[in-house]
């Protein structure tokens, strides 16, 4: 790559933004392909779902990193930053420039920080706390990992199974504390200081009401038929393809816990929570990121700011 040239151009935004499409006309305009960052996106099983762009959105930019994964795959930050930096460096060797885009805080971190250098987890401990999660659910892990890993308990919220499961797994695999490994810098994929990095957002209520006509869509576009077909599965609760937006509401509606109506309320709610820790996470973390607002300029005029 020329010393001059960008390394990337990160997009990042909450859900329901618009950065996607901003994204594909950033690539148009530099000569780039689009590379996903939303942990969601990664599953083929949710191609409704996740939002995941269709044919006629990619408006001939390849994108990569979509749709790749079964449902059944606990895909982790890690291998996506291997996979990443795979087709960064593709991009490279083909002339393109990578326009990295989605709300997946941690994909981006991963890619600009490099990560702890985390040993690999035995199969049966993962599987053992995963069960844990599935049948006692997150007040149990809670407790367990306090009894453990008191430190760790400290820095995590007691509700999120996920990140618990993976700090007590982490410690019965190891003998240490994820703290411990979290210490331990890892190797960036890409230098910050070589990238054009902008955050994408828009006003709270804009947002907010994004985000509920999208549900609706979602549910027009057959979201019903792909959260059956993830129930058919019979899948472990605990794995990340069933912690996506809707997927427990409709769920819900399909046993008959709930009547349609109260299933999308729930799934707008629950989207609508998202974006704002995603909101909350942006400001805290991107704060020297460029700023595009899209209600306050045209796309244009958004793309000359990102590629200055």
């Amino acid at each position: 790559m020329n010393e001059r040239k960008p390394q990337a151009i990160l997009i990042a935004g909450a859900t329901a933004s618009g950065k996607s499409a901003l994204a594909v006309e950033v690539a148009k305009a530099a000569g780039g392909v689009v590379l996903n960052a939303d942990s969601m996106q990664v599953y083929r099983d949710l191609q409704v779902l996740s939002a995941r762009p269709q044919p006629q959105e990619m408006q001939g930019i390849d994108h990569y990193l979509y749709g790749f994964v079964g449902a059944g795959d606990a895909y982790s930050v890690g291998r996506y930053v291997s996979d990443a930096a795979l087709y960064i460096d593709t991009a490279h060797a083909q002339g393109k420039l990578p326009v990295i885009v989605g709300g997946t805080g941690l994909y981006f971190r991963g890619l600009l920080e490099g990560l702890s250098p985390v040993p690999t987890i035995e199969p049966e401990i993962r599987r053992h706390w995963r069960h844990v999660a599935e049948n006692l659910g997150s007040a149990q892990l809670y407790t367990a990992l306090k009894a453990r890993d008191a430190e760790m308990a400290q820095q995590l919220v007691p509700t999120d199974s996920q990140r618990l499961v993976r700090a007590l797994e982490v410690i019965e695999s190891t003998g240490r504390s994820l703290s411990y490994w979290q210490k331990i810098p890892g190797k960036p994929v890409l230098d910050g200081a070589r990238c054009i990095k902008a955050v994408v957002s828009l006003s709270r209520e804009t947002l907010y009401e994004r985000c509920n006509r999208r549900f609706e869509e979602m549910l027009n576009q057959g979201a019903l038929f792909e959260v059956a077909r993830l129930q058919a599965m019979k899948l472990d609760r605990s794995l990340p393809v069933m912690g996506a937006l809707g997927v427990r509401p409709l769920i819900d509606y399909l046993e008959g816990e709930c009547d349609l109506a109260e299933a999308t309320l729930s799934g707008q709610t629950e989207t609508r929570q998202y974006a704002k820790r995603q909101l909350t996470w942006l400001r805290r973390n991107m704060i020297s990121w460029k700023q595009i607002n899209l209600e306050e300029m045209e796309r244009n005029s958004a793309i000359s700011v990102i590629l200055g």
